[in-house]
């Protein structure tokens, strides 16, 4: 069996190495989808985070109302 016959696969091989390809660019995709959702994650737990320390050093604190309540 030659690698030419091999690439063919009997008639079959633009439908199996299509297939092939198909299954790998739904792989990459799913990767690249996968790592940029992770990254705006990232971007928006840093964002909480950094909002949640400038809460806790008081700036952005709603006063509270004299029966204690928070005021709205």
């Amino acid at each position: 069996m030659s690698l030419s016959e091999f690439l063919h696969m009997g008639g079959y091989g633009g439908y199996v190495w299509s297939c092939y390809a198909l299954a790998a660019a739904v792989l990459i995709g799913n990767a690249w989808a996968a790592r940029r959702q992770l990254a705006a994650q990232r971007r928006s737990a840093e964002r909480r985070i950094r909002a949640a320390q400038v809460d806790a050093d008081g700036a952005g604190q709603v006063p509270a109302s004299p029966a204690g309540r928070v005021a709205s």
